[in-house]
């Protein structure tokens, strides 16, 4: 028994030693790659304010290598921003993203050939290279500007249409809340309305109280003004209730 004890507290205190190192490990390898993303930022932004600086700075073929390479970097780095923030609400730019990840390398490739011609001594040569140069930055540029303003339309379109579709269900519901308003009603409406109330009037002038028609010419009801109408009791032999049974004809015995 208490060698099962013991045992079981072993394996617990191995579980959570293992528990402990796989935390560890992952901790720290989140750590390295915040620490990584955080240094090719700051590379990043380093290499830009250089390039940026030596093709304001320099004139000929070093400040041609300069810009290019600048113009390169900032079209690339826009196009991936913009289709990895609208693929995860759009899946279509998916395979946009794939395009541009081939299009990726043909950039990668050519920012490495105006990096080691940054290094070339004969800048003659590299004077002769640059039309070329500016072909192919020309070309790869134009095609991520191209993805980037194709992913940015298709959500100004989708943006456009999901508020004209909501415009219109708040006019439908902002009419429905208006019910209790109708069209105005027209003259010949009007004029209807005050002929059959004139009428109803003038048949209820002729009619006393009691429904019963109006007496002769200058009286107002039953009597003339001034008189008080008589309130005959009604018979009672003669006034049968609807609750009231039938009287039983008296018998002799």
């Amino acid at each position: 028994m208490e060698a099962t004890i013991i045992t079981i507290m072993a394996l617990l205190f191995l579980s959570f030693v293992a528990l402990g190192v796989f935390v560890t490990v992952k901790v720290a390898k989140a750590a390295k790659r915040g620490v990584d993303r955080t240094l090719d930022q700051a590379r990043r932004t380093v290499e830009d304010t250089t390039l940026r600086a030596k093709s304001l700075g320099q004139t000929g073929a070093a400040g041609e290598l300069a810009r290019l390479r600048l113009s390169l970097r900032t079209s690339m780095r826009a196009t991936q921003e913009a289709l990895q923030a609208g693929v995860g609400e759009d899946a279509s730019l998916k395979e946009s993203l794939d395009l541009f990840h081939r299009l990726t390398a043909h950039g990668l490739e050519l920012d490495a050939d105006l990096k080691r011609l940054e290094r070339e001594p004969d800048r003659a040569w590299v004077a002769g290279q640059l039309p070329d140069l500016a072909a192919r930055t020309e070309r790869i540029t134009g095609s991520a500007d191209a993805l980037r303003r194709a992913a940015r339309d298709r959500a100004l379109k989708f943006a456009e249409d999901d508020l004209s579709t909501l415009s219109e269900q708040i006019d439908v519901e902002a009419g429905a809340l208006r019910h209790w308003t109708g069209p105005e009603a027209t003259p010949g409406t009007a004029r209807a309305a005050g002929t059959g109330a004139g009428a109803g009037a003038q048949d209820a002038a002729t009619a006393d109280g009691w429904g019963q028609p109006a007496g002769p010419a200058g009286q107002a009801g039953p009597r003339a003004a001034g008189e008080q109408p008589a309130i005959t009791a009604p018979d009672p032999r003669r006034t049968a209730y609807p609750w009231e049974k039938s009287a039983r004809p008296e018998t002799t015995t």
